[in-house]
């Protein structure tokens, strides 16, 4: 696969917070010239955060590939599914992570975002003022609204919802979902954890990211407007925009921040892989 006859500028932002009611981040994430990607850690203290960051340390390598591929990415998912499994945890307290996001890549010369998704974070895309989600959940609660026992606002407040049924670190391969989705000049990408889709609905975030034309402007307020909403769990955001598919020479990066908690509790509703809860007594 070659580079993109057109070449593509872009300029990113990102925003994470341990929410309101966690006392621990375990939440990580990549930003570079072309990969994007969430991981969102499960297992608790020197387990889901360590599983997170190994994830991601494990995608950094395809932010040195000129364009990336399917292959690339599913190899760079088996390291870090070998890496999540050999993290030592607690007895009864598995190690595992989401993984979502995208990269530049392209299709007969034309440049895409490929889109890849393992687990309930998610990527979206807006154009032409329309927010769409690309990735689709891989939890319980979404396997019930495609089933029809469950409406997608029953799904919100579920008491499983919070059980995902693919991670890297669960047993067996995981297997990713891809997307490719054209380029174009003004789309926005917005890649979060579910700590923000958990608070604020998708009309709330399309008015966000319409308002905000900055990409870290709209990441930190969407950060923000979720612990104010509740902020139940850790909030992870990146905004991705495509500020040329042409020959100019705008885009670049602007570093990413934590805002301070506005209050902290002992309360923790984690996320585990199907396997896990169910070993845990099904607790939700």
């Amino acid at each position: 696969m070659t580079a993109p006859e057109t070449e593509v500028h872009l300029a990113w932002g990102a925003a994470s917070h341990r929410g309101a009611r966690r006392l621990l981040n375990e939440d990580r994430f990549l930003v570079s010239r072309s990969v994007f990607v969430v991981a969102d850690g499960m297992g608790g203290h020197d387990a889901g955060e360590v599983a997170s960051a190994t994830a991601v340390d494990a995608l950094r390598p395809l932010a040195d590939l000129e364009v990336v591929t399917p292959d690339d990415v599913r190899t760079h998912l088996a390291v870090a599914q070998e890496n999540v499994r050999a993290i030592t945890t607690e007895p009864g307290r598995g190690a595992g992570t989401t993984v979502t996001g995208v990269a530049v890549a392209e299709q007969d010369g034309n440049p895409y975002w490929l889109v890849v998704n393992v687990g309930d974070s998610r990527t979206y895309h807006l154009s032409g003022g329309r927010l769409e989600q690309v990735s689709v959940d891989h939890s319980e609660v979404q396997e019930m609204v495609d089933a029809g026992l469950l409406t997608p606002s029953e799904a919100l407040t579920h008491p499983r919802r919070h059980v995902v049924t693919r991670a890297l670190g669960s047993r067996g391969e995981p297997q990713a979902d891809f997307w490719y989705v054209p380029i174009h000049r003004h789309d926005r990408i917005l890649v979060c954890s579910d700590g923000l889709t958990g608070e604020l609905s998708d009309e709330r975030i399309t008015e966000v990211l319409l308002e905000n034309p900055d990409p870290q402007g709209a990441a930190e307020r969407l950060v923000h407007e979720a612990i104010v909403a509740g902020g139940r769990d850790n909030i992870t955001v990146v905004v991705v925009d495509a500020t040329g598919v042409s020959d100019d020479t705008s885009g670049g990066s602007t570093a990413p921040r934590e805002r301070a908690p506005e209050t902290v509790s002992t309360v923790d509703e984690d996320t585990l892989p199907r396997e896990a809860r169910l070993q845990m007594g099904g607790m939700a």
